[in-house]
């Protein structure tokens, strides 16, 4: 071998060391990350991960690592807590510790670390209650937001008679019913169904929603500087997100020409007046930003999730008419026809709750949660987790215990149903997250699981397009969320 051959090995050795001793350090660091698979310099654990399952693949490696372990995005590394035990003494017994918001490049991309979901400290500490104080006030909990969709329940309900018994995907109907009940209280009113900004709007969240799925999307989290020059579908994911963005300021434009402060029509208006109250306060966190993203937090928040519970809650339906028919007993026993559904009928409607239970468990929409983040140095079991590192509460591990769900892959209303026939509840029911960090809407989402389904059923049966037994339950491979699979029904008037 001559000199030059002789230096080039020596080269390479020395680059697979310092490889080696990256991926060594990664492990050992500072404080001591739990277990996992070994991470490989530049790319981290992306060969152990399936994208295209996260979920999948994250159980195996519970299994493998214990309740606790870490893999790579990148050079990132992500602490993954599994099991009821682990997700509670993190987010419930060191909830203030677990309070942090994770990064993900993708995210990071889009929120910039503004508005509710996405910010930290002192910012998130103080959106988030004036977010939870205003939602309140303009009727989360309160008899006015029951009225509100109980309203947008009996527009869908005409809107579903017009389609005459003929086939059609309810995708877009359910989006723009519980979209315009969360645009009363952010916006002050709803808009009409064929109003063509909210179409778009509606058209942007649909397709992002498709686009996660993408590989290219997905890869963004482990290569964001890479594929910030590389042409692909997360650049549509952007550009979608900046036009929902446009749509709020334009929006906020409007509230702020026809403002009245001493009569706050919505939560808009209650952000405007907070920002001129603190006009002097230099570091106040009530900025136009901070305005503009936590209005498109609450949109998109307020949208998405319920909507896309209710289009796998009734294709569950469709696959099990037994259970939809007990439904229709329970609501003709307690309701009957003459009358819409409210709130007050729930705890005398047990099936009928537990089955809702039931398809927020078994549809696991949000399968990790929204990243979280240790906020110091964190003691957690034998580990030493340094700040600032990203956390996945694996919910999914929760949902699907098996010892607290008997056979949860099945869907079976039993779960949620005592001897008695009672309304069981569990600690492990726990589909908004929980700890300090559990979602801002789930008092809002509730009543609007309950309120839409029930009035849907009072008036209509589901009538699959194909036969129940063909009817596919599985998702379309998602990273963030899952999106069941799009389906036809046909409603039927009773």
């Amino acid at each position: 071998m001559g000199p030059l051959g002789t230096t080039t090995l020596l080269l390479l050795i020395c680059v697979s060391c310092l490889f080696f001793f990256s991926a060594w350090r990664k492990r050992s660091g500072r404080g001591k990350l739990p277990p996992g698979p070994l991470a490989f310099p530049i790319i981290g654990n992306i060969l152990q991960l399936n994208l295209r399952d996260m979920s999948q693949s994250l159980h195996k490696l519970s299994v493998k690592y214990g309740p606790v372990f870490t893999v790579y995005f990148g050079s990132k590394p992500i602490v993954v807590v599994s099991g009821y035990a682990a997700v509670k003494e993190a987010l419930i017994d060191q909830g203030q510790e677990f309070s942090g918001r994770g990064t993900l490049p993708l995210i990071n991309k889009i929120a910039k670390g503004r508005g509710i979901i996405f910010s930290n400290g002192e910012q998130w500490k103080q959106l988030r209650r004036f977010a939870l104080t205003n939602l309140r006030n303009f009727g989360m909990g309160k008899k006015s937001i029951e009225l509100r969709i109980q309203e947008e329940a009996r527009f869908l309900v005409e809107r579903l008679r017009n389609t005459q018994g003929r086939p059609f995907d309810p995708t877009v109907f359910l989006s723009h019913a519980i979209a315009n009940i969360i645009c009363s209280v952010v916006f002050g009113d709803r808009f009409d169904y064929e109003d063509k900004k909210f179409l778009t709007l509606i058209h942007l969240i649909m397709e992002n929603n498709k686009l996660f799925g993408f590989i290219l999307v997905q890869l963004y989290n482990f290569f964001p500087t890479l594929l910030d020059y590389i042409p692909g579908p997360h650049h549509r994911v952007f550009k979608n997100a900046e036009e929902l963005q446009r749509f709020v300021v334009e929006r906020v434009k409007m509230h702020k020409e026809s403002l009245d402060p001493s009569c706050p029509r919505d939560f808009i208006d209650a952000f405007l007046i907070k920002m001129e109250e603190e006009r002097q306060n230099d570091r106040s966190e009530f900025t136009s930003e901070n305005l503009a993203r936590s209005t498109v937090d609450l949109f998109l928040a307020g949208t998405d999730t319920t909507s896309t519970t209710l289009r796998y809650g009734f294709l569950i339906l469709l696959k099990y008419p037994h259970i939809e028919e007990k439904i229709h007993e329970e609501i003709d026993r307690v309701i009957g026809r003459g009358r819409i559904p409210c709130m007050a009928d729930r705890s005398q409607m047990p099936f009928t709750d537990a089955v809702l239970h039931e398809m927020q468990r078994f549809v696991n929409l949000v399968p990790f949660a929204v990243p979280h983040a240790v906020t110091k140095d964190v003691h957690f079991r034998q580990y030493l987790i340094p700040k600032g590192t990203t956390v996945f509460p694996f919910l999914e591990s929760v949902l699907y215990d098996s010892k607290e769900f008997p056979n949860p892959e099945q869907f079976n209303p039993g779960h949620f149903l005592d001897e008695n026939g009672s309304l069981k509840k569990s600690d492990f029911f726990i589909p908004f997250s929980t700890g300090k960090r559990m979602c801002v809407g789930e008092g809002l989402a509730r009543m609007e699981l309950f309120l839409v389904l029930t009035t849907i059923l009072q008036n209509f049966t589901l009538k699959p397009f194909v036969d129940p037994k063909d009817i596919d339950l599985t998702t379309i491979p998602n990273f963030l969320i899952r999106l069941p699979k799009p389906y036809q029904l046909c409603v039927l008037p009773r």
